[in-house]
């Protein structure tokens, strides 16, 4: 038996969504460079309002992400005219989706924070961060979908020259409006929350332009609207609703750790704030090829060849181990040099190094853990891995609350619960693909 997709195919496909991920994740790492110069407390705040709204977004990226899967579905298949239905019925969904959260963010959100954050300083901040960022929210829904189409039809080059011209905005907006150059008011912490979502608005725009100028439009039934239909949503929301319910506790689990490591103390926030930038490098390298093994997983799945599927998973572990442990080691012999990069304050670095040496060793069980989560999620069994996904976000969120609420134990240990997180769901990810039963789903 030969795997059709060979290592510089699956490279192919997955270099322009790694580095259109990576770019994106430059987005919170420019804002995190920039309030370093501000203030601890800015940093702080930038990460707290900054994962609430990502947060949020996950239940719009979830959406997507089914959308993804079932467009990858009928790609496989060759039913390339379904794919521009699913891509309309999706925006409106998402559109009414970004309406409702944004809604439910400026009425309630101020309430919630002013509950569950100790520092009144840090929650002043947090809140002027979340009251422009959630504006952006309607133009992230709508590039998350543009990325979905691209990546379930393998078109992947585009991504990484819409993430340049996202991080470019970004950057330069950010430089205007937090300091108040080239006549831009200095707005601080909030004009990194204004120059974020006007970034997301020239991505958005770039995307419709590319599309319908590049785009074989006719192909894939984008060049006209669909009717409306409620059976086109009902099947899209049997695979999405448990890939947003999936994304969306992962991120307000993730929410949970930085409530907890606030309550360390302002210096253990900003120092994590300033690690969870380190680590969005590595952990987007992974999702990226997690990514690509979803969307081919779901294309070999559409062509009826899931013999094909164990050995092309193989492949694509190995070679995310190549291209990533490299730059662990790299950033485990020179952590000052690579933290200095969003903060110049010495103790923050003192505090952190433990920790980031930690983060750097969960790669161990991070790596293969997403890559079999999103395979679990490429056969179209969104609601499996709903259930592994809940069941190992449960034992680390135990693992958190008797770490760091109870016993206050170090920063260091309070990232070690990406040990057991990424530990869990690689063996029940690959219990189940053990199992066999995925073969035969049909979506």
């Amino acid at each position: 038996m030969t795997t059709t997709y060979k290592y510089s195919q699956i490279w192919t496909i997955a270099y322009p969504i790694l580095l259109s991920t990576l770019m994106e994740q430059l987005i919170g790492m420019t804002d995190t460079a920039f309030l370093g110069r501000v203030g601890e407390i800015e940093l702080g705040a930038s990460a707290l309002g900054g994962i609430f709204y990502v947060t949020v977004f996950m239940l719009g990226l979830g959406f997507s992400i089914g959308a993804q899967i079932l467009m990858a579905r009928r790609n496989g298949e060759g039913k390339y005219l379904r794919i521009g239905s699913i891509f309309y019925h999706s925006l409106v969904f998402l559109f009414v989706l970004a309406l409702v959260l944004f809604i439910l963010t400026q009425q309630f959100a101020p309430l919630l924070l002013h509950q569950i954050i100790n520092s009144p300083r840090v929650f002043e901040a947090t809140n002027d961060y979340l009251n422009w960022r959630i504006c952006g929210i309607f133009f992230a829904f709508g590039c998350a979908m543009f990325r979905a189409f691209y990546v379930a039809t393998t078109k992947t080059r585009v991504l990484t020259l819409n993430s340049v011209i996202l991080v470019v905005s970004n950057i330069f907006l950010n430089y205007c409006l937090i300091f108040g150059h080239l006549g831009c008011p200095a707005l601080g912490i909030s004009g990194a929350a204004i120059g974020s979502t006007l970034a997301a608005l020239v991505s958005l725009l770039f995307f419709i332009v590319h599309t319908f100028t590049k785009v074989d439009c006719a192909r894939y039934g984008l060049n006209r609207l669909p009717h409306f239909r409620f059976s086109v949503l009902r099947k899209l929301l049997n695979i999405s609703i448990w890939t947003m319910l999936q994304n969306f506790l992962s991120l307000a689990t993730w929410f949970f750790f930085f409530l907890a490591v606030e309550h360390l103390g302002e210096q253990d926030l900003a120092a994590t704030n300033v690690i969870r930038n380190l680590s969005s490098i590595s952990f987007m390298t992974v999702i990226a090829f997690a990514t690509t093994s979803g969307t081919l997983v779901s294309n070999l799945m559409g062509q009826g060849r899931v013999d094909e599927v164990f050995p092309l998973i193989r492949k694509i572990i190995r070679l995310t181990f190549l291209i990533l442990v490299p730059f662990l080691l790299v950033e485990a012999l020179f952590p000052e040099l690579f933290m200095g990069i969003f903060t110049d304050n010495v103790t923050l670095l003192e505090v952190g190094r433990p920790a980031l040496y930690v983060m750097l060793s969960s790669y161990v069980f991070t790596i293969p853990g997403q890559i079999l989560f999103h395979t679990v999620s490429g056969t179209g069994n969104t609601k499996r891995s709903l259930q592994i996904e809940f069941l190992s976000l449960f034992i680390y969120c135990i693992y958190i609350a008797v770490a760091l609420f109870q016993c206050r134990l170090s920063l260091s240990w309070g990232w070690a619960s990406e040990h057991i997180y990424h530990f869990m769901a690689f063996t029940l990810c690959a219990l189940y693909l053990r199992r066999g039963t995925w073969r035969t789903t049909r979506i």
